[in-house]
């Protein structure tokens, strides 16, 4: 009698261990998330700031200029719900922008203008590195939160199911292909 209480014990008590590093695990999986969404969202800022920056500098063509200010406001100002939307617009504008090696040439030869064209081309190129990693975060969360045990215990808590952030990403080539950049 006392041997079957002890291993009775001994499985509640390894349940019990594997049920909170589960939920441990999960909570830290959430944290990598939020802490990805941050870094997504401050280089989706930077991208759109500097944007903005090259946009009003008259170093581009008015069309251009006008193009490129609006979406990356556009991008900027939109609610959460519409901001995938704004940002892919974004990426869509800086791409037929800068689809010649003569305009970011014409942003490199204004003053201050090779250190601009620089932060573009790396804001460009972080802004899918951060939407990757809070993607894979995401992934990995919804694949613990999809195990029956963490169903049935609820191990998630009251946390909202994590969405991925999708959006077109994809820098211009007459930025991402420059020397130097």
């Amino acid at each position: 009698m006392t041997v079957t209480l002890i291993w009775i014990a001994v499985a509640l008590v390894a349940i019990g261990l594997y049920l909170g590093w589960t939920a441990g695990r999960l909570d830290r999986l959430h944290a990598r998330i939020d802490a990805a969404r941050a870094a997504l969202d401050a280089q989706l800022v930077r991208r759109a700031s500097v944007t903005q920056e090259i946009a009003t500098s008259g170093v581009l063509d008015p069309a251009a200029s006008i193009v490129l200010y609006e979406a990356a406001h556009a991008a900027r100002q939109a609610e959460e719900e519409h901001r995938e939307v704004a940002e892919s617009e974004l990426s869509q504008a800086l791409r037929a922008v800068f689809t010649e090696p003569a305009q970011v040439d014409a942003v490199r030869a204004a003053p201050g203008g090779v250190e601009a064209a620089e932060e573009l081309a790396q804001a460009a190129r972080r802004v899918p590195m951060a939407r990757r990693f809070h993607n894979d975060a995401v992934r990995a969360a919804r694949a613990l939160r999809r195990h029956r045990t963490v169903r049935w215990f609820r191990l998630a808590g009251h946390a909202p199911f994590p969405l991925a952030f999708e959006m077109d990403d994809e820098p211009p080539a007459a930025l991402a292909d420059r020397p130097g950049s």
